[in-house]
């Protein structure tokens, strides 16, 4: 990868690929983001759909768009994108991650480029596309601004970044570390490191830095009574998501 800055965290892929092959399990260790993916896919179809003006109620809207899954774990979101008709890449640093996903998609039928790579050795080939999904990998990294810029530069002007992450104050902690890693056990213990999640402002303040205008931020708010989440407008405090575009 030449000259081009490492922000790729050891420690975060081996975490990762011990717990690749439960990626497709609804009931395993990713259990959280089988529950969140619902909402994670309303939120990107409707910004995809907004920037790029394509009808959500046809069969294949995203034709024609070429789509970059980075973090695309056991394909969890690559797949919903491919059906909807981009051309999609998923790019997982974590090298057991990828056969994973790709034994997934034979089965299911779509045709997707996998690849074990990181964002800024695709941006170092290169690479373009109309949409980087950027979802819960900013506070993974070893180098958060370093890696946006990376995802920036994988942009074709015009083109459009989803980025989730986590908030960083005593809520997210009690819920995203003590909540799911200790009382619920969803996660393995050790999965987030509290230090390394973002507030929005510092988000937007990297996006910007990285060369793209944020355009939209949400909550992904969960409820315990129904057991369910939902977008918010508000409710920020625990994860979240933005949308940002690479000026024309």
């Amino acid at each position: 990868m030449g000259e081009v800055t490492q922000t790729v965290d050891a420690g975060e892929i081996a975490k990762f690929e011990a717990m690749a092959a439960e990626w497709w399990d609804p009931n395993g260790k990713f259990k959280p983001l089988h529950m969140l993916n619902p909402t994670r896919l309303d939120y990107i179809t409707r910004q995809i759909a907004a920037e790029f003006g394509r009808d959500l109620t046809t069969a294949r809207p995203f034709e024609g768009l070429r789509l970059l899954d980075i973090g695309c774990g056991g394909g969890l979101l690559s797949e919903p994108m491919a059906r909807l008709g981009a051309e999609v890449v998923g790019a997982d640093a974590a090298p057991r991650n990828i056969p994973v996903a790709q034994i997934h998609a034979e089965q299911s039928g779509l045709a997707i480029d996998y690849r074990c790579t990181t964002a800024e050795a695709l941006a170092e080939a290169g690479e373009q596309f109309d949409v980087v999904l950027n979802m819960e990998v900013v506070e993974h990294v070893a180098d958060p601004q370093g890696y946006l810029t990376a995802c920036q530069q994988l942009l074709k002007p015009g083109g459009l970044m989803i980025c989730s992450t986590l908030n960083r104050n005593p809520q997210s902690f009690v819920m995203a570390i003590l909540g799911a890693e200790y009382i619920m056990r969803w996660l393995p213990k050790g999965t987030h490191e509290w230090s390394k999640f973002i507030t929005p402002d510092e988000l937007y303040e990297m996006i910007r830095k990285a060369g793209l205008d944020p355009v939209d931020r949400k909550g992904f708010s969960f409820n315990k009574l129904t057991w369910a989440w939902s977008i918010s407008d508000r409710d920020l405090a625990v994860n979240y998501v933005t949308a940002s575009v690479k000026r024309a």
